[in-house]
């Protein structure tokens, strides 16, 4: 058989690490050492901790797409400023042209 690179697509790779995630998941509840009370507070203590986290991770991550699509506006507000310049001037030496050629 022929060796070939697999490439899986993102999608492939996100269902194979969350497989992966819940297997692991139930096979740790299923060999868990300590009483389920105990595990189910440790359970919820890492659930919130982890909700903060990925909060204030996603206020950091909007924080800098704000600020990218702040320097987009800005950038297309410069250049756009540089074509519509750079059209007028155009159209002047066009009619410059045309003065000349036609008097």
């Amino acid at each position: 058989m022929e060796n070939r690179n697999a490439k899986c697509s993102g999608q492939t790779l996100l269902f194979a690490f969350l497989g992966g995630t819940i297997a692991g998941a139930m096979a740790g509840f299923h060999f868990a050492p300590k009483a389920g009370e105990q595990t189910r507070r440790e359970l919820k203590r890492y659930a919130t901790k982890t909700e903060e986290e990925l909060i204030e991770k996603a206020k950091e991550a909007r924080a800098l797409v704000d600020d990218v699509v702040e320097q987009g506006k800005h950038f297309v507000t410069e250049k756009r400023a540089d074509v519509e310049a750079t059209v007028r001037a155009g159209t002047e030496t066009v009619k410059k042209s045309m003065e000349k050629c036609c008097s």
